[in-house]
């Protein structure tokens, strides 16, 4: 299970069993399962207002609404620029964004980046893409991993 998607469900718990103290110190005068309706609706607009919902969804060239998914590009040349690798994935679905890495002292490329695409292109590129030629080198493309808290 994704570790945000159980945060989640906790606060969701826990906003729930809140509210249901909340309204028997008030004495407002519901029934338990009311209160803790209540506290799970409560609780669901919450967690979704805090929490970072990590799938964005983006509209595509069809004009329906569709998920977002990062990729990590490595392997890149240093000479490749975001416009070049957009192009280079824009033939297996919908770019969204490019961020290839500097090195913040020197400014130069360091060979990797992140490309945000539609899923489906996503899926369609990293088949076609990872071990494929680019710019006379060998790209390495998957799924982008999350950044944990301790990075």
């Amino acid at each position: 299970m994704n570790s945000s998607l159980i945060t989640n469900i906790i606060s969701v718990l826990v906003l729930a069993i809140a509210s249901y103290f909340v309204f028997e110190l008030v004495n407002i005068a519901l029934s338990p399962a009311i209160s803790v309706a209540l506290g799970i609706v409560i609780g669901g607009i919450a967690s979704v207002l805090l929490f970072n919902i990590k799938s964005t969804p983006s509209i595509g060239d069809s004009g329906q609404v569709s998920e977002l998914s990062t990729l990590y590009v490595g392997n890149l040349p240093y000479r490749a620029n975001e416009q070049a690798v957009q192009e280079h994935f824009e033939a297996h679905g919908v770019v969204n964004s490019v961020r290839l890495m500097k090195d913040r002292r020197t400014g130069k490329r360091k060979g990797y980046g992140f490309v945000e695409m539609d899923t489906k292109g996503a899926n369609n590129a990293i088949k076609n893409l990872n071990d494929s030629e680019f710019q006379e080198r060998t790209l390495k493309v998957r799924l982008a991993k999350d950044k944990t808290e301790e990075e």
